[in-house]
């Protein structure tokens, strides 16, 4: 069973269609990465999936079930746009209020359980207002999982986190999910980041589903190529392009090779063509650039 399925789900506002025919499928237990432009429908989306706008068109399944069924609504944690969290009150009061609206019983021992969980053990008596960012991120998750939902809806929880704050909600999501129980749904404009921990990819564009791919997936579709530099960066990319068929340059001076050869080949040929490498290297493209080439119309 999956945890979301959707077909052919449509969003109108006005005569601007925000969603159009977009499909979607996140498997149980899956840490899904969606992906997309600014205004790409991504948002619109996730709050479809948690019944907090209304669908203009098509079908929203929560393991099976339809989303506004009562049981399926109480399995889902969200954190969309900020935490609504009191700023005067202490990350501990926060929690606790949060946990007597949802009628949580053992309090006390779920918020424990859950600030553990997020790292903020050690800050539940701070202000919210004098939390870092990061701080209160992991406080919105922490929100988020009180009730012990199976499903989460995370927006950009990774936005303007410095390194550490990105290691620790790293480790938190892989915690989060570690028992095959739970399922994350997180958008993020830091692909990087986000391929460090995500089973699963939906890439999304003006409202439709451009492609969904699991991490294995996408690892075979990041092509290897060779990045080299010569003393003659010109002749050299002109020699590789009479000999390969694709051969770029890229943002940081070096010429690819994306062709199947080895370095040794590339080398021999351009010696034998009174070239010089200076610097050679094997790589393979991320999740960002093969982002950025799919959004191009690339392959």
């Amino acid at each position: 069973m999956n945890a979301v399925e959707i077909k052919n789900l449509s969003k109108n506002f006005g005569e601007k269609q925000a969603v159009c025919g977009l499909d979607m499928t996140v498997p149980m237990g899956a840490i899904y990465g969606f992906i997309g432009e600014n205004g790409s429908g991504k948002s619109t989306t996730e709050k479809m999936i948690c019944g907090l706008i209304p669908t203009s068109g098509g079908t929203i399944k929560l393991y099976g079930k339809d989303y506004k069924d009562i049981d399926v609504r109480a399995s889902i944690g969200v954190l969309i746009e900020s935490p609504g969290c009191f700023p005067g009150l202490t990350v501990w009061d926060n929690m606790m209020l949060q946990a007597t609206n949802l009628s949580i019983p053992n309090a006390e021992e779920e918020v424990i359980k859950t600030l553990k969980l997020v790292r903020m053990e050690g800050a539940a008596g701070n202000k919210y207002k004098n939390c870092s960012l990061g701080m209160k991120q992991r406080v919105g998750i922490a929100m988020a999982l009180l009730g012990n939902p199976t499903l989460l809806v995370l927006d950009e929880p990774l936005n303007g986190l410095d390194a550490d704050g990105m290691r620790i909600m790293r480790e938190i999501f892989l915690d989060i999910i570690k028992d095959g129980k739970r399922t994350i749904i997180v958008s993020s404009h830091l692909l990087g980041e986000l391929q460090k921990v995500a089973t699963h990819y939906g890439i999304i564009r003006h409202g439709k589903m451009i492609c969904e791919m699991t991490a294995d997936e996408l690892d075979e579709n990041c092509r290897t190529y060779i990045g080299l530099k010569s003393d003659e960066l010109n002749r050299t990319k002109t020699l590789l392009g009479c000999k390969y068929s694709r051969v770029e340059e890229d943002e940081a001076g070096y010429i690819r090779v994306y062709d199947l050869t080895t370095p040794e080949e590339i080398v021999t040929y351009l010696y034998e063509n009174g070239i010089c490498v200076t610097e050679l290297m094997t790589d393979k493209i991320g999740l960002e650039e093969y982002y950025i080439d799919l959004m191009k119309g690339g392959k």
